[in-house]
This record gives C-alpha cells, structure tokens and sequence, in this order.
C-alpha cells in the first residue's frame, strides 16, 4: 500500500483539526532535530478535548521507522526509538557510516515515515525534514510553498509597428486571437472604436519618442535650437545671422537739423514721395509693400554745406588721390566739420569724358576723419575766375590709416576735348544705418501659477520634507519674424571699423519691459553666466525663423514673478536681405520738413545668413580643440599671428633670475615698427592666454641690412633711365603703382627667411630692357664677405629678417646700387 504525501501547500489545514478530535486515529505533527543531529524528537498530533486519547502510538521499534532521503549520504540507520520526556514525544536515535563528528546525514531533505503502526493517519505517517537545520544559516528553516502564479504565452507583437495603420493591425490581429468569434470590423463598433483610438495615441506616442531620442545626439537632432544647445556644450557659440549695415547720405535745406537715432529709411518704393511722415497714411501704404528697412544707428546733425565738398588742389590741374591717401584739403571753411564725422569720397564724373553716366561706381570710399584743421591759401585768389589777390580759405582733412584710399580717387584731370574739375567730390551728411524694422508686442499670455507637485511619496518620504513646485512653462514667442541680430555699435575710430565686427558679438535685438515695474530684461547668447537675480532671457530661433523667448530658474537667471505681464520691443530684418546695392534707399520717415532724401552712395554690407545645421554639425565637434591657451613657445607665436597687425611671430621662454619671462619678437605688417601702443595693444591680445607666473616682453625682429651691387645691361633699343628706374622700383621696398609688392617689401621677408641670389636675378631678367645681369656684391652690410655670394644664398637667424630701404638718408637699413652699361 502506497503511504500519501502532503503534496499540497494549504492554508487552512481542516484534515489535522479533525484529527486531533478522532478519538483513535493519530499522527505525526512535526519533528525537531538535536544538535548533535543523532536524536530526532517527533512530536504527534494532540488530543483536542479527550486527554484519554492515546497520542503516541505504543510498542514502535526500529523496525517500524523507515528514514529515506538524501543525496551523497543516503543510508541513515535508526538505532534505537523510545518515548520522550516531553508530551506527545517520540525520540528516535540515528547514525549513519560516515564520520559521526560531522553529524549525520548531509543537507538535503530527509523523510521520516512510520510503517506497521495501527491507528495512524496514513497522511500523517511521516514527515520531510533537514539534519542540518540547527547548521548556521542566513534563512528562515520554514519551507516555504510557491504558488507561481499561471504563465500565460506571449503574444507575438511586431516592434517595428510605430504609425497608425501599423499599430490598428497589431491590435486588430490580437484581438482576432483573443476572441476568435468576433468577426465584425465596423468603424462604428466599439471594438473598432477602441482599436482606433488607442492606434491614434500610440501614433502620437511613437512620434514623441521618435522625436526625443532624435534631438537627443548632435548628429540627428533636426531642430535648431537643440543643435544649438549641442554646440554649445562644447563652446562653440551657432550664430543666428547678422544684419547688414549701409552709410547713408542724408539732404538738407536747412542747418542745424537733427536726425534722431532710430530714424527708418526704405528702400525705393515707386510712386511715394522722399520724405514719409510719421504715421502718415502713405507710410502705411508704403510698408504694405514690403521695402527693406533701415534705421540710423546714431544721431547726426545735418547742414547745407556738407552736402558736397570740393577737394582743393591748391591751383593745380590734373590731380588725384595716390593710393593710400590718409589726407586731403578740401575748399572753403567749415566750421561745422569736426573730428569724428564720417565723409564719403565719390567720382561724380568720367575721368575720361566728364560725363556722370561714365563715372565708375567702384570708386566710392568712407573715411571717419581724425583731424579737421581750418587754414588759408595765400595765392588761392589767383586761381579762381575772375582772379583777385586775396587768399581762399580751406579745411585740412585727415583720417586713419585703416581708411586709407583703397584706389587712386581722379580730382581733375584733361580730357580729350576739355579740362575737368571737380570729378571727385567728398560728401558729408553721412549716417550708419542698420537693417531692420521696429516693432514693439505685448505677450497675449501672462506667467502662469505653479503648482505643488510630491516628488517622493510613500513611507520613504524624509522627514521635513515640502512638496516642490513644479512651474508652468512660460515660453512666449515673438509675431513677426526673422529677428534681428546685430552686433554692438561703439565709437569706432574709423569708417571700416564700424563694418567690421565678429559673429560671436552679434545678438537679437530684443528688449522686454515688464508692466508691474520699469526694468529691462535684456537677451543673452547664454544664462550660464547670469545670477538668480539678474532679468535676462535668451532668444531661441527655430527653423522657420520664428523666436521663442526663454527665462531663467532662479538659478540661472531671474524666474518672472506669477502674473507678470511683457511688451517685447524688437526688429525685425536680418540676413542677406540687408545687403542691398548703392541707391537702393529712396525713402526717409521723419517729420522734419527740411529733410528733402536720402542716398546710399555704397552697397550695404555684413548681412550674413545664419548659421545652417549641417555647418554647426561638422564644425562643434573640432572647434573647442582650438589652442585657447599659451604654454610653449610655438603657442605664443601661434596665437601672436593671429593679431590681424602681425605677419609672423616667433617666442622664447628664459628664466630670468626670479620666474620665467617670455620673449616675443612680432614682425608687423608692411614694416611697422614695434611701438609702445602697439606693444600694449598685444599684451592685451595676449592677456586671455598667457600662463599665470610668465612675464611677457614685446619687441620688433633683428633687422639685417643687405649691401647689394647689381651690374645690368641694357639693350640698345632702351634708355638707360627709363630701365634704372624701373630697376629702382622694382627692388624697392614700397608698394608699387600697379598693386605689386617691391622686392624688398617687409611682408616679402620674415624670420629666418633666406634671401636667395636667383630670384634677384630673375626679378632683375624680367624688367623690359634688361639683357644681362651680374650681381657682384651681396652680403650682410658691414660684413664683407663673398661667401654668400659663392654660396647663391644668404642663411638668417631664427630671430632676424631681411631689409633693404635703399634710403640715403638711413644708409644703415641698406644699399643697392646699379650699373648700367649700354642702352641709350
């Protein structure tokens, strides 16, 4: 007969309460184990209320107890059963053939069964146990039932469904599965219904994890501002554009008259008069055809006499302006002519044919002067028409070197028929204007009220702990678009300096004013230098050129208080859409009546796009490793050139007795010397860079002066002075009439370089007249020697150049001398 086991794991154990009230049956309860594990106690099932009951069934013997089990030892004898001192108790001895004094058994589950026994339960005829539950153990001895819980298969789910129509079908074919006899695939059945709406919201899901992970990497993120925030992680600053700026010409019919800051000019619109008044029905009209518009970016006062001024040449003809003029004399007195006004240079006139038709539009040029000096010419009287013995007044002019004339500028000159004057003029009146168009908006929207958010619940709260608000985001966006982004204009000290600026410094120009206060909140590339009290935003430009204003945390920038109102004031007006052509302006919007129009004699300029995703992609990842800082001595030369003043630059490091002090030796453009400003100048420059415990000191290159004796012959066809001075030109060190650089020009020689003969001779070979050359002196002056000579070539130092001035009135820079034999 087969003993049953408790094979099942219950809760409510009815079966042993019903033992304990039979008044015969008995059975085994539990067992306890010594801890020598030779004694095992079983204790039996007690009698409910009859304590007559026999409970411990009487005459068991070794025979009777079987124990079973095991898994390295499996044969533990029973060797002896007697009653126990305790109630209910039976305590049975065992051993097994190992070595008693590791115990008995091992420790896998044992099973105590009492065979041939009467009156017991069969189901309560044994019981599992463990020899090794008084072992050290870290769990709890109770066996512990496990009721796993049905695993149901998975159903077949195709990740790949993202969209609508994929997600319908998956739930569609599982519903199929899950209710095989639902047929129907009505629209308006609820099944359906609900197929579709899911389908909808997972569509919508699917996109917003698309998109999310998509703008979380530089290389996949599509919109503009997370690829700016991207590039910006690692400095590198994506620029949104810039605007163009253009000098214009203001006329006037009266003096004194001033033009505001801020003043917009469009560009020509047909059929609407010069001067648009403020407000006036025809600005409306004119703006509904969508000109440029450019506003002033100072104040100017205008006067009569500035319109055109003539340049005065002092009673000569057939005059001009060389090529890197930085001053001129203009006629008459103008007493409201100062330092700091901008004049515009323009050929009026065709230098050939005095025709203004054949005037070349290349030859328009801005000078901001730097000096205005009133002064008299005493024979100026003799000639004018009629002639007369009194003297003419006129004005000194002169500007900066950075305005220098980039062309020869025509005053008079003979044409075929007739003499001109007057073929070039200077114009005053001049304003800088910027693109872009003023708006000013209030936000429809007000900041909204937060709300308290728990952002740890349940008993793992800490102690004192307060809900953290969670603030609604307040991200207004402005109407109109593209916003504009200029750079700062400051007090440039010459004309070309004011249209020259950095990307880096351009920002949108976009002011918010708050309606419970008078403060500005005004932009910023960045928050992450803001403080928490400082009222400053950032404008985000998206791909449509719309921008989206962002505030800060309280961390990073002020937060707007609940409730608070803003009126954005902007422009709008960026790009290459500025960059319009000379006369394109037409119109000026002011209500001063002695304002009679405007011109840009010069196209505008700087207008650049912004900057496109895929550039800002290829170029953050390689930017943030440009050399930011100077530790050797290559690095001080590196970042020396790049000044826009320096050519080339070379460095040594020395200790000095207390610290080390870096030697930098600057070779300046065209010559220049190393001057007390200059050197200041760079020690700014350098500022940024320099490693803090290193001094710096500034100073020109070692100057080696050439000696060079030329022997040419010339052929008998040509002059020998027409060749020498073509010879002298060419191995000058100036700036030739036809753009050329001179042999011996400074920017031809930098540190170290070598001067070779062969390309001395191939300069002299090319000059039309010259047959054959011999060069029969070249060596350092002062140094005799033909070994340079001998050699074709002149070795340098690290630290020394070249020159050669040929200038008798410093012979110590250089000589060179010809010989000429032949010619005419």
């Amino acid at each position: 007969m087969t003993t049953p086991t408790r094979a099942y794991a219950c809760t409510d154990e009815r079966r042993r309460a019903a033992l304990s009230r039979h008044p015969v049956l008995m059975g085994i309860d539990f067992l306890e184990v010594s801890a020598s594990q030779h004694e095992l106690t079983v204790f039996f099932v007690p009698a409910a209320t009859d304590e007559s009951k026999t409970v411990v069934p009487p005459g068991v013997g070794v025979e009777n107890v079987m124990i079973s089990g095991g898994v390295r030892i499996t044969t533990v004898h029973v060797t002896n059963v007697a009653v126990g001192d305790r109630p209910n108790t039976l305590v049975i001895t065992v051993d097994d053939d190992e070595n008693p004094a590791n115990g008995v058994g091992d420790f896998s589950p044992y099973r105590l069964r009492l065979v041939d026994v009467a009156d017991l339960d069969p189901l309560f005829a044994q019981v599992e146990f463990s020899l090794k539950v008084e072992c050290p153990s870290d769990f709890d001895c109770a066996l512990v039932a496990v009721c796993p819980p049905e695993v149901w298969p998975e159903p077949e789910i195709d990740y790949l469904a993202k969209d609508y129509a994929s997600l319908r079908r998956l739930m569609l074919d599982r519903l199929s599965v899950l209710l095989p006899d639902w047929q129907e695939r009505n629209p308006a059945g609820l099944h359906v219904a609900l197929v579709e709406m899911l389908a909808y919201v997972g569509d919508h899901l699917s996109y917003e994890q698309d998109a999310v992970a998509t703008e979380a990497y530089l290389g996949t993120a599509r919109r503009r501002v997370s690829v700016r925030r991207h590039t910006r992680l690692v400095d590198y600053a994506m620029h949104d554009g810039c605007n163009a700026r253009v000098w214009a010409q203001v006329r006037t019919e009266a003096d004194g008259v001033e033009l505001p800051k801020g003043t917009a000019m469009l560009t020509r619109v047909d059929g609407f008069p010069t001067r648009l008044p403020e407000g006036s029905s025809e600005l409306d009209r004119a703006r509904t055809l969508v000109p440029e518009v450019f506003e002033t970016m100072h104040a100017v006062i205008l006067f009569v006499a500035h319109g055109e001024l003539r340049f005065y040449t002092w009673g000569n003809r057939e005059c001009c302006l060389p090529l890197g003029t930085t001053s001129a004399t203009l006629a008459g007195r103008l007493p409201n002519l100062h330092a700091g006004d901008v004049l515009l240079f323009e050929e009026v006139r065709g230098p050939r044919t005095g025709v203004p038709k054949d005037a070349d539009p290349i030859h328009r040029h801005a000078v901001r002067l730097l000096q205005v000096v009133p002064g008299e010419d005493p024979l100026g009287g003799q000639f004018v028409t009629p002639a007369h013995a009194d003297t003419v007044p006129v004005t000194e002019i002169a500007w900066a070197a950075e305005d220098a004339l980039p062309f020869p500028l025509c005053i008079s000159t003979r044409g075929d028929d007739a003499e001109f004057e007057d073929v070039s003029v200077a114009r005053g009146n001049i304003v800088l204007a910027d693109h872009g168009r003023s708006i000013a908006e209030e936000f429809a929207d007000a900041v909204a009220d937060g709300t308290a958010t728990e952002r740890v619940a349940g008993p793992n709260r800490p102690a004192g702990y307060a809900p953290a608000p969670r603030y609604a985001r307040f991200r207004p966006k402005l109407r109109e678009a593209p916003l504009t982004h200029a750079a700062p204009y400051g007090d440039p000290a010459s004309a070309s300096a004011a249209m020259r600026w950095s990307m880096r410094d351009a920002l949108p120009v976009v002011t918010l004013f708050r309606a419970e206060s008078s403060a500005r909140w005004l932009p910023r590339r960045d928050l992450l230098n803001s403080g928490p009290a400082d009222e400053n935003f950032v404008a985000e430009v998206e791909n449509d050129g719309v921008a989206h204003i962002r505030f800060g945390d309280d961390r990073f920038g002020l937060r707007p208080a609940v409730g608070s109102r803003f009126t954005a004031a902007y422009r709008v007006g960026n790009g290459t859409r500025g960059n319009i052509g000379a006369e394109a302006l037409g119109h000026v919007v002011t209500n001063e009546a002695a304002v009679r129009g405007i011109r840009n004699v010069m196209p505008a300029s700087g207008g650049t796009e912004p900057e496109s995703i895929e550039h800002a992609r290829q170029s953050a990842p390689s930017a943030f490793r440009t050399q930011e800082r100077a530790v050797t001595p290559d690095d001080y030369a590196r970042i020396a050139e790049r000044h826009p003043e320096v050519q080339r630059a070379a460095a040594t490091i020395r200790w000095t007795g207390s610290w080390r002090t870096v030697f930098l030796t600057v070779d300046r453009l065209g010559g220049v010397p190393v001057d007390p400003v200059f050197e200041e100048q760079m020690r700014d420059f350098l500022e940024p860079f320099r490693m803090a415990g290193f001094d710096l000191e500034i100073d020109g290159p070692r100057s080696v002066s050439l000696a060079i004796e030329m022997t040419v012959c010339v052929g008998p066809n040509y002059f020998r002075g027409d060749v020498r001075s073509a010879l002298l030109d060419l191995f000058s060190n100036r700036l030739l009439p036809d753009g050329r650089r001179g042999v011996f020009h400074p920017d031809n020689f930098t540190f170290g370089q070598p001067v070779y003969l062969s390309r001395l001779y191939a300069a002299a070979q090319a000059v039309a007249g010259v047959v054959s050359v011999r060069i029969t002196r070249f060596e350092r002056q002062g140094s005799p020697s033909d070994q340079a000579l001998a050699d074709g070539v002149l070795a340098l130092e690290r630290l020394e150049v070249a020159r050669l001035d040929n200038d008798p009135n410093y012979a110590e820079r250089g000589i060179f001398r010809l010989t000429l034999n032949g010619g005419k």
